[in-house]
């Protein structure tokens, strides 16, 4: 067998070899391109460690077999660079923002992120895209020449933007996060255009992974059943296969048999799609790429319909199961109350936290609070609300 160089090859790909830099200039590495390095950053930063201890949906002590944003990080790397790999695009890059992409989440998923907006509403608001950028270009302090860890412009402009552009008609740069807006001041990240191909295979191979490890997930810890999935379109079908050629197995190995079959048809469908997207607009290079009015990755329009349909039936069976709920309020409630105490007395921060406080209710203090609280993992946020909250906890 060939071995498949894994050198991005299509033209249209971004090259690191001809990256824009980085804003705080550095010797190139002898062994690694800009993008590995990037990666190689990222791996080893202290918030993606911190990701081991966060929620996907479950919090952390729920049970050991459930996705954390760590091993869900793990999986979209792996989709995003098998597909950049066919794709011909450059594989470390799009895996360098695969691992970024949760970086800026808070504890307990998206209850506490929700959470932990409404309590800084009057503080320029909380943005889980907009605080990986933050921590990548400020938070970080592994460096003794410069804060975060002076990533490639290309890895800022994918971690921004893999979604689309940030800055539209219907959406003016007064009205982007606030780190997203202070930081083009800094660095023009085109705002305004799409980011790279990489950037959005890795923006579609996070679709894939929560998608599907949701239904494992939520199979596996009884919220619904295989009987339930069955009625939904495309996920039902291959379940529905998964069972007919393997009549006599156990409802474990049906579930991991569908699910890789099921990941296996939307990766199929997003490099066939945008293959035909590419070969439609005759891009050459990325920058004709970011120049386009709409993304070349994407899936079909019938992978569309169905990505849509399973996404439903998951937001109704999971994402609002009573006991997911409950766990959503309490995880509520310990953000709302350590944002609460900690803005209200910043001198119960740790010492290095207080640096940078504008005292009591103070703006600076609100943000020094909000940034301590998003990298909180689940069980430190417990165990904080228990040091601050209980009488009878040690501190």
């Amino acid at each position: 067998m060939a071995i498949i160089n894994p050198a991005a090859t299509a033209s249209f790909a971004a090259k690191a070899q001809k990256s824009r830099g980085r804003v705080h200039a550095e010797h190139e590495s002898a062994t690694r391109t800009a993008f590995q390095r990037d990666r190689d950053r990222i791996i080893h930063c202290n918030a993606f460690r911190r990701l081991k201890y966060k929620t996907q949906v479950f919090v952390y002590h729920e049970g050991d077999y459930f996705r954390t944003r760590l091993t869900h990080s793990l999986e979209v790397a792996q989709i995003a660079r098998s597909v950049a790999r066919v794709l011909g695009l450059d594989e470390d890059l799009a895996e360098a923002l695969a691992l970024a992409h949760d970086l800026g989440h808070t504890p307990f998923g998206h209850a506490g992120e929700h959470a932990l907006d409404a309590c800084m509403a009057d503080y320029g608001g909380f943005d889980h895209n907009a605080q990986a950028l933050r921590i990548v270009t400020k938070l970080e302090e592994r460096y003794a020449a410069f804060d975060g860890l002076n990533l490639t412009w290309e890895t800022l402009e994918g971690l921004v933007k893999h979604n689309g552009p940030v800055v539209t008609a219907a959406r003016s740069t007064d009205e982007l996060p606030r780190a997203i807006a202070e930081y083009a001041e800094t660095q023009d990240l085109e705002l305004d255009t799409f980011a790279s191909a990489e950037a959005q295979v890795a923006a579609l191979a996070d679709d894939i992974a929560y998608n599907n490890h949701d239904i494992d997930d939520g199979l596996r810890a009884g919220l619904f059943t295989i009987d339930d999935v069955l009625a939904v379109p495309l996920a039902g079908d291959v379940f529905r296969e998964a069972i007919d050629e393997n009549p006599m197995i156990e409802e474990g190995r049906i579930i991991s048999e569908a699910v890789r079959a099921l990941i296996g048809r939307m990766v199929n469908d997003l490099i066939d799609e945008t293959k035909r997207r590419i070969a439609a607009a005759g891009v050459a290079s990325s920058e004709e790429v970011r120049a386009l009015d709409h993304p070349v990755a994407a899936f079909s329009a019938e992978m569309r319909e169905n990505d849509a349909a399973l996404k439903a039936f998951l937001f109704d069976r999971m994402y609002r199961h009573y006991r997911v709920n409950r766990m959503s309020s309490k995880a509520r409630r310990i953000v709302e109350n350590l944002f609460e105490i900690l803005h209200k007395e910043p001198e119960l921060l740790p010492p290095e936290w207080q640096a940078g406080c504008d005292g009591s209710n103070g703006f600076k203090t609100a943000r020094r609070v909000c940034d301590f609280i998003a990298g909180m993992t689940d069980r430190f946020a417990i165990m904080e609300h228990r040091r601050l909250f209980d009488l009878n906890s040690e501190q």
